[in-house]
């Protein structure tokens, strides 16, 4: 009976005291104690002097007597969490990557449209024959070309008659483009052969308007206006302006924006066989055979080495920097392509804005070329207008309410 009132004093482990415990009358299964003990010393008070080591949203849960059932569904969330946050991390990493390979493409568009006018005007000023010129730009493309189909490094395409037939247009107003560039070249200084061509908008909206009946908006109409009225400013006032260039830079534009219209009137059968750089490759090929007769019958074969000795130029030197103008040439045509499958019309257009002011502040610096502050002041004001021009083309005229 001493014994059991001991036990029965208080579930409190602080209250039993080891003097006043005595093992000398051991508790067996006769004696008056009930069956209830378990009662008493019970497990649910536990829950009530629980502690929480840290909060709910913590790996550390709460402890408490009591085992918790919804552990496992709350350790599955969280691995369910982790595991959808890393596709989000990679999908930053991959636009990153995205961002800097557009950035290299620019960077290379520039770069080899920089070393292509500077080799070609060095060529072009040494040997007075744009279209051989003309000739071996597009010899050394089709070779690469050729090349780049046989190795299975690109798509050989499948043409049809009919499409070869829609693409001829195309190639002739190219050739005729690129022709009138290098005897513009030939004639005047690269950056006023650029500042002429920078009115390229100018016959965009021109023939546009004739051909396939495009109404410029006013915003377009606007920013034609500091175009022609910068390119006549800095014409008055350009050192070496002569007729004969300014009228091939001028049809060089025409030409240009020709290929562009006919491509619109004319649309070939797009499929997977010919995409951009399929089709620039084709017009490349078209355009040498095209150019071969013309130059033979013209110029004659000025690129030989007794033609070029004859001339007083050194043949190394001609042909060396005549290769390297023409993979440039090619090269910087690839990438303008392979950025307009990346970007829109209109941020093409103006990268191609920035791209024509780079190439006059290299051009300016390498030639040491006298420039006048007229004349920069409106070269400044015709790159102007192209940029406002890229950027306005976008707007869309509003629809006439009945």
């Amino acid at each position: 009976m001493q014994s059991s009132a001991v036990f029965s004093a208080s579930p409190s482990l602080p209250l039993l005291k080891p003097g006043r415990l005595s093992l000398r009358h051991p508790v067996t299964a006769s004696s008056n104690l009930s069956v209830s003990p378990p009662n008493v010393v019970s497990v649910p008070p536990l829950p009530r002097r629980s502690w929480r080591l840290a909060s709910s949203d913590s790996p550390l849960r709460a402890w408490s007597g009591l085992p918790s059932v919804s552990s496992p569904s709350l350790d599955t969330n969280r691995f369910k969490t982790a595991a959808t946050a890393v596709p989000e991390e990679g999908e930053g990493s991959g636009k990153m990557t995205k961002v800097l390979e557009l950035g290299l493409l620019f960077a290379m568009w520039y770069l080899f449209n920089i070393y292509f006018n500077i080799y070609n005007k060095q060529v072009l000023k040494a040997l007075h024959a744009p279209m051989t010129v003309t000739l071996v730009q597009f010899a050394v493309g089709s070779v690469l070309i050729t090349f780049m189909w046989a190795l299975n490094l690109y798509k050989r395409p499948k043409i049809s008659a009919a499409q070869l037939a829609a693409i001829l247009p195309l190639a002739v107003v190219h050739t005729l483009g690129n022709l009138f560039t290098n005897m513009s070249l030939g004639k005047v200084s690269v950056s006023f052969t650029h500042t002429i061509k920078a009115m390229e908008p100018f016959f965009s909206v021109v023939l546009s308007a004739m051909f396939l009946g495009e109404v410029p908006t006013p915003w377009v109409i606007g920013s034609i206006i500091p175009i022609v009225g910068g390119v006549a400013l800095a014409s008055v006032t350009e050192v070496s302006f002569n007729w004969a260039g300014f009228l091939s830079a001028m049809a060089s534009n025409l030409t240009n924006q020709s290929r562009n219209v006919l491509s619109k009137k004319v649309m070939v059968k797009k499929d997977d066989s010919l995409d951009n750089i399929t089709l620039f490759s084709i017009i490349t090929l078209m355009s040498l055979f095209l150019m071969a007769p013309v130059t033979f019958f013209s110029e004659g074969i000025k690129f030989t080495p007794s033609y070029i000795q004859s001339a007083g130029v050194n043949v190394q030197q001609i042909y060396t920097k005549s290769l390297i103008a023409a993979l440039c040439f090619h090269a910087y045509q690839q990438v303008s392509y392979m950025i307009l499958a990346r970007v829109s019309p209109v941020t093409h257009s103006v990268g191609n804005c920035v791209k024509r002011v780079v190439v006059i502040v290299s051009s300016v610096i390498f030639f040491k070329t006298p420039v006048s502050p007229v004349n920069a002041f409106g070269t400044g004001i015709a790159l102007a207008g192209v940029f406002l021009y890229s950027r306005v083309k976008r707007i869309k005229p509003k629809p006439k309410t009945a």
